[in-house]
């Protein structure tokens, strides 16, 4: 629509006769109608785009909606783990360094994955810890930004540490609270890169929060002497996200993040965490024994070399061969032969040693597992069990007598070290105490944490020569009483403290 520029110019307001002859003026009148529809025309439109930009707004509604319900699901279930204990630190003064002790604390982050309050994490968070405390969301059924003050206080709670593992920096912790949120583990083989993940946990102390990114690569070997293969996200990971998990969209744990690698000290986007898989089973058998067992085929391997290749005369110079097969073992009754070349384990390809060790790990003992082979020039597929290799301190579980053995203020069973069985435990540095062979399921026990395989010496000062001496001790003590125990772990010695119920 055209406009007069007659209506668009000012008009003298001061002069009656210029303003009542347009007024009566039967064109202006017809301007003033156009315009008028011009105005209500342009409304119109306006009504309209905007209502096209709410609609095409829409997907971003809902995307972000969903980021919401996500965050309102996960946050319960992710806990803060405060661990506390003693170290060793460097003093200088006037030119002269010396070592002393001091307590230390340290900070990092759990997943809770069962509603009986079992709590995975890493095992560098709680490693050297006397005391372990676990800082529980609180429930807020109001969403503001300001009550998000109030679910990060959380509830402080006491944790034990049920089994931990170096190599796989994984260590799984109990509370004793129950009907907890808990977040189920996903399915690692259906992990893809570019996948959409988020990231949970504490960063610097930093607790509730939660960061989102992808999946940049499914499997990164880092190391090649290593079996360890992690998930890499670019999603914002920073120090105190140690032992959060990585959810995907479905609210599944995918990993458990385990470490950065950076020159800043914070986040690059390259973040690291452990599978799905190897939490999975990492967990189970925690449970189960209080420490890991290791999966076998009951064959040796080794990686195939050009020379070997030749020497051999085998179909391939790359790859794994069998250079043993264990008589009577699984491998050995499936069928499997020295010079076998491994080429896939339920149809996953293997070509190094570490991706072997991988999948074996990822399987539990009793699986039946499809290794495919070439012999000569023929592939074969067999069907091979899996065993667990035992632990060492599984050797010790015939000398369990649960009437003498079972300590019910510690809630463990324990035996006596004697020069048989420090013949059996070759690492112990000191060949007295008892050494726990396994936790006791529901004894009501205090809270110390003490994992299979530790062996106590001492406690309150007071030397420990045996399971009965153990007892008589704690016997004499009142409820809640302090008790500190000096145990070896892992070669090393330390204090546990913790009270008495």
């Amino acid at each position: 629509m055209r406009i007069s520029r007659s209506v668009m110019q000012p008009i003298d307001r001061t002069s009656p006769q210029a303003w009542a002859p347009r007024n009566k003026c039967p064109q202006f009148m017809r301007i003033r109608f156009s315009l008028t529809a011009c105005l209500l025309l342009f409304a119109t439109n306006l009504s309209a785009q905007t209502s096209r930009t709410v609609t095409a707004l829409d997907p971003l509604h809902q995307l972000n909606s969903s980021f919401e319900a996500l965050v309102r699901h996960v946050s319960p279930s992710i806990v803060q783990v405060v661990a506390s204990g003693y170290g060793v630190v460097e003093e200088s003064s006037r030119g002269n360094t010396s070592l002393a002790v001091e307590k230390q604390r340290s900070i990092g982050s759990g997943v809770i994955v069962d509603p009986s309050g079992y709590i995975v994490t890493n095992a560098h968070v709680v490693a050297g810890a006397q005391r372990i405390k676990v800082i529980v969301p609180t429930l807020v059924a109001e969403q503001s930004p300001l009550r998000a003050l109030v679910s990060s206080r959380g509830q402080i709670v006491e944790a034990q540490i049920i089994g931990t593992d170096r190599e796989l920096d994984l260590a799984l912790l109990k509370i004793d609270r129950v009907g907890l949120p808990a977040l189920p583990l996903g399915n690692y083989s259906k992990l893809r890169q570019g996948e959409l993940v988020f990231s949970f946990g504490s960063p610097e102390g930093l607790s509730n929060s939660v960061t989102s990114g992808v999946v940049s690569s499914t499997g990164r070997q880092l190391d090649p002497d290593s079996s360890m293969v992690y998930v890499q996200t670019d999603a914002p990971v920073n120090p105190g996200n140690s032992g959060g998990p990585l959810v995907n969209i479905d609210g599944e744990i995918v990993g458990i993040c385990t470490f950065i690698l950076t020159q800043s000290g914070g986040s690059q986007g390259l973040g690291f965490a452990i599978p799905s898989s190897v939490v999975n089973v990492a967990y189970q058998q925690f449970r189960k024994y209080g420490h890991l067992h290791h999966s076998g085929l009951g064959m040796r391997v080794q990686e195939i070399t050009p020379n070997l290749a030749t020497g051999l005369g085998l179909p391939r110079n790359f790859g794994l061969v069998v250079s043993d097969v264990f008589p009577g073992g699984p491998g050995d009754i499936a069928g499997l032969r020295v010079q076998d070349i491994i080429l896939a384990l339920n149809e996953k390809s293997v070509d190094s040693l570490p991706l072997l060790a991988f999948n074996l790990f990822t399987h539990a003992g009793g699986e039946q597992i499809k290794v495919r082979v070439l012999r000569g020039s023929q592939e074969l597929v067999l069907d091979v069990p899996i065993v667990d290799h035992s632990h060492q301190v599984d050797r010790l579980t015939d000398f369990v007598n649960p009437a003498n053995s079972l300590v019910g203020k510690l809630g463990i069973l324990g035996i006596d070290v004697d020069s048989q069985i420090a013949q059996r435990l070759p690492d112990v540095r000191v060949s007295s105490g008892v050494v726990v062979v396994a936790r006791a399921a529901d004894s009501g026990g205090g809270r110390a944490s003490l994992v299979t395989g530790d062996v106590i010496h001492a406690m309150n000062g007071v030397p420990i020569d045996g399971v009965n001496r153990l007892r008589s001790g704690l016997d004499q003590l009142k409820p809640h009483s302090p008790v500190v125990l000096q145990i070896e772990r892992d070669g090393k010695l330390m204090f546990v403290d913790f009270q008495l119920d």
